[in-house]
């Protein structure tokens, strides 16, 4: 009884780290293609607070991405 009960665990363990895993890797996507866009838009001498309002990056994230370009 103690085996299966603690192999449950650990596999209810593993399915919870998988979803957190596959849900920490479509937002590392997603915040991603933002940067990608912001740094088009960079290109465009689009203003810092439209890239901001268009991405929904901090300010500070355009801005540190304007002094990379």
């Amino acid at each position: 009884m103690i085996t299966s009960s603690s192999e449950f665990r650990e596999k209810e363990r593993l399915r919870t780290k998988a979803r957190h895993d596959e849900a920490q890797a479509l937002y590392n996507a997603r915040h991603e293609e933002k940067f990608k866009i912001a740094e088009k838009l960079i290109k465009r001498n689009r203003p810092t607070n439209e890239i901001v309002e268009d991405t929904g990056l901090t300010y500070e994230e355009v801005e540190n991405l304007r002094l990379k370009i």
